[in-house]
């Protein structure tokens, strides 16, 4: 007699390669689903004014040349957008020209 908990090897395969399957379309559509935007920082917002941040760091008064979000190493966003998530600011988007007080370089 057999065990009706046993599956034939040519069944393991067939759900191991549908497995493969299902976790490389999800692996594929993983980045499309973490680079939805969040809703932007507003600079009026009372985290946002804790940490002076200000949406052009051109107008920022402690900023440095070249110190900005897209040059800090808190900001999470893609290479070239024009704003991203900032570790600083959980569930908010900041402008890549953006600028606050924890600005950090990037390593």
């Amino acid at each position: 007699m057999t065990d009706p908990n046993l599956i034939s090897r040519r069944q393991l395969l067939r759900r191991l390669a549908l497995g493969v399957s299902v976790a490389t379309v999800a692996l594929a559509r993983a980045p499309r689903a973490s680079a939805a935007q969040l809703p932007l920082l507003s600079p009026g917002a009372q985290d946002a004014k804790a940490v002076h941040y200000v949406e052009d760091a051109s107008q920022a008064k402690g900023a440095t040349a070249g110190a900005n979000c897209a040059s800090c190493g808190l900001y999470a966003g893609a290479s070239g957008s024009a704003q991203g998530p900032c570790q600083i600011f959980p569930g908010k988007d900041v402008k890549a020209k953006g600028w606050c007080s924890s600005w950090a370089p990037q390593m």
